[in-house]
């Protein structure tokens, strides 16, 4: 595994100690499966999973590690993302709920993303269809079989990786203590959300560029870009804070052509194979299934998580030991609230401490 100074000067910058707190440990590595068969019966010979580490692992006596946690990221995005200041700074320092000092932190970047084995390594639109419970399951035999943890304290995951914590709940209720959802709802994509999701698909496939997923690498297709960047912006952000970036019209003419050309670097297909990924989630007929307390935490300004809809509290009823928080606008970002931590890191530091969370 390498050391990434980098991230360690990050790390400390964000948590504000980086003269009084000696460098933590970050790591990253690779976990390599061979003949890997997925949920629908598609597979691929060889099959890469990478993934960072934060803090050192803890033993007992007979060599069990007691203190790890995983976090999932969201569609699109990387373990990473953890590591930026905005969740960093509000998670990981000296007394702060996910203590690096104390926590061994995982980070795995999901299949399709990151240093994982996508789409865009060559296989591109042949690259086996998976879903978001061969997600799951790739996880655990990350965390199992390459780590070495038979035992999580804590699963933690945002939006996509919020759904993957309702699952890890279900398919795996005694390989953890806590569930932490931030930013889903533990239903079938459906609704508005599906509506959002099928149509950056079918920008992507009606890409004049795209040329069914065998396109030229000189020439990727960028024009579903005009599609999907203003979309999300819309989807993930709030009206507040989109009225204050544009104020008048010729303002948001402007920030729509300042969005539509945001962003080429993404590739079409492991896009296109992120969003679509969420065919096979819907973890509601199997609440009952997860015994770890569990905590949920959803914003009142999220598009893509409307509590309107009413799904929270029935979900909550069936579960042995669960909390819901509905933060109310106010300082919320809509769905970009999952980056920053400073909202919700305190109703996530009560729930630790409530059961009794220190390893």
């Amino acid at each position: 595994m390498a050391r990434l100074a980098a991230l360690v000067l990050l790390l400390a910058a964000a948590a504000g100690h980086a003269r009084a707190q000696p460098p933590l440990p970050i790591s990253e590595g690779n976990f390599n499966l061979h003949d890997v068969r997925f949920n629908d019966g598609e597979s691929i010979d060889l099959l890469r999973l990478h993934y960072t580490t934060l803090g050192e692992a803890r033993r007992d006596a007979s060599g069990r590690i007691v203190n790890a946690a995983v976090l999932l990221h969201g569609t699109s995005g990387t373990g990473k993302n953890f590591l930026a200041p905005g969740i960093a700074g509000n998670l990981f320092g000296p007394g702060q709920p996910l203590d690096a000092a104390r926590y061994y932190l995982v980070l795995p970047d999901g299949i399709g993303a990151g240093g994982s084995t996508k789409p865009s390594d060559g296989l591109h639109a042949h690259f086996p269809h998976y879903g978001y419970i061969d997600q799951v399951e790739l996880q655990y035999r990350l965390l199992t079989e390459g780590l070495g943890i038979a035992h999580l304290r804590l699963v933690l995951g945002t939006s996509m990786g919020c759904m993957h914590t309702w699952l890890w709940g279900e398919r795996h209720p005694d390989a953890m203590d806590m569930l932490v959802a931030l930013g889903c709802m533990p239903i079938a994509i459906s609704g508005r959300n599906m509506l959002w999701r099928e149509t950056l698909i079918r920008a992507i496939r009606d890409d004049p560029d795209w040329h069914g997923g065998d396109y030229d690498a000189a020439k990727p297709p960028i024009r579903w870009l005009e599609t999907a960047m203003p979309l999300n912006a819309i989807m993930a952000g709030n009206a507040e804070r989109l009225q204050q970036a544009a104020p008048t019209r010729a303002d948001a003419v402007a920030l729509f052509d300042r969005l539509a050309v945001g962003g080429p670097e993404r590739d079409a297909n492991d896009m296109l194979y992120a969003f679509a990924s969420s065919y096979d989630y819907d973890p509601a007929p199997d609440v009952e299934k997860i015994t770890a307390s569990l905590l949920a935490i959803n914003f009142a300004d999220d598009l893509i998580n409307p509590p309107e809809l009413g799904v929270m509290e029935p979900a909550m009823r069936r579960l042995r030991d669960g909390r819901y928080v509905l933060i109310p606008p106010g300082k919320t970002y809509g769905h970009q609230t999952l980056a920053h931590a400073e909202v919700w890191a305190p109703y996530l530091a009560e729930f630790l401490a409530q059961h009794n969370a220190a390893p």
